[in-house]
């Protein structure tokens, strides 16, 4: 394993608009909840600066099936000793509800993704960390269908952004994904590629992240249960084939509805995590009601000259919808958020499960062990982004 980070790393977890601050105890795989910030509306996603003195955070009062009328982006100043925070700045005003946000590599955009309509917007970050004006990009940029992830490639010189696409339904076709690629140079985005297995059909993927050496990106494939890796490209951002396809389920899918969700390699380079997902149906009752399937951390190894990732462990995730999730950055402790409370089956029958953070240890060979669960009390709202941050 490697050496354990010294500067004090905490933990962020958003319940609506509310993100709350808790200190972490890596020794003892331990959270303690500090203070809470209130944002302007429900928090959707954050980034840290590169500094770590900034924090990004872009909040909604729309949802899937809503539009909702308040769409911001807003800064936030990192305190260097406790990592408490507060607003930083005027709040910028978004055309609708933000999905995903990231900074570049240096510290001077802010890239946000929409999920509908799908598109993007790059800002300009000032000097001081508050959030500037908008930079314009033409107007046949290639936003896909259903954008999900945005980030930049580690060179800095590429975006990419991650376009779901949607599954078919009674009465609409199904709507591709791909990865689409863009040239970034002053914040102006310019199409560079679409990566799309199949034209797009039965490839559904949600978010990537990228291998802190190789030049490798892993990438969640959420409506098909996939992982896929794909080469780094300097023409083109990505390759346009994957160099592996790696199943993330366990065994075979028993739930209605399955998806991959948060990806994440470790810090060492060693392993790469990613959730699996089930969402709650309806019985004939009206009732919300667990449907089986599988809702865990899928634990790979990475070959080291390859890339390749090999499964070595499916760990129960103790929760129900797990959307995010953090490793801190010594890489001992892993924690999971689920969004909200979800009827789940036990010996006893099918229990409403209340939302939670989960923290998990991680062993010397990747693979993961069951601390302890907090449950988080969310009402009628979700607990949506969590993140870590080690302290500058």
């Amino acid at each position: 394993m490697d050496k354990a980070v010294k500067s004090k790393t905490v933990f962020y977890a958003s319940v609506g608009p509310a993100l709350t601050l808790f200190d972490l105890d890596i020794d003892d795989a331990a959270l303690v909840k500090q203070s809470t910030v209130m944002l302007p509306a429900n928090i959707q996603y954050a980034w840290p600066h590169p500094s770590r003195r900034y924090l990004y955070v872009v909040s909604s009062n729309g949802g899937p099936g809503v539009a909702g009328d308040t769409h911001v982006a807003s800064a936030l100043l990192i305190d260097a000793a406790t990592g408490a925070l507060r607003l930083h700045g005027d709040p910028v005003s978004l055309p609708s509800r933000p999905i995903h946000t990231s900074v570049d590599a240096d510290g001077e955009y802010l890239l946000t993704a929409y999920n509908h309509p799908s598109g993007v917007t790059v800002h300009r970050l000032e000097s001081d960390g508050t959030i500037g004006a908008a930079v314009p990009h033409p107007a046949n940029l290639d936003t896909g269908i259903y954008a999900h992830q945005i980030r930049t490639t580690p060179s800095n010189l590429a975006v990419t952004l991650v376009t779901r696409g949607n599954n078919a339904g009674p009465t609409r076709t199904e709507d591709p994904g791909a990865i689409k690629t863009f040239h970034f140079a002053r914040g102006v985005l310019t199409n560079l590629a679409s990566i799309a297995p199949g034209n797009g059909l039965g490839f559904g993927p949600r978010h990537l992240d990228f291998h802190p050496r190789e030049p490798w990106a892993f990438v969640s494939i959420e409506r098909q249960n996939q992982l896929y890796v794909y080469q780094l490209d300097a023409a083109t951002g990505l390759a346009p084939d994957p160099l592996f396809v790696k199943e993330t389920l366990s065994g075979p899918g028993t739930a209605t509805i399955q998806g991959a969700g948060a990806i994440h390699v470790h810090p060492n380079g060693k392993f790469v995590y990613l959730t699996n997902r089930t969402f709650p149906v309806t019985d004939g009752g009206g009732r919300e009601v667990s449907d089986g399937g599988e809702n865990n951390i899928a634990v790979f190894a990475i070959e080291p000259k390859t890339g390749e990732p090999k499964p070595i462990q499916h760990i129960d995730g103790r929760g129900v919808q797990l959307r995010t999730f953090a490793i801190d950055p010594s890489g001992r402790i892993l924690i999971a958020a689920s969004i909200m409370p979800a009827p789940r089956d036990e010996a006893k029958g099918t229990v409403l499960q209340p939302a939670g953070l989960m923290v998990f240890r991680i062993a010397d060979d990747g693979t993961l062990s069951f601390a302890r669960r907090y449950d988080v009390d969310v009402g009628s709202l979700q607990q949506f982004w969590s993140g870590m941050i080690t302290l500058a």
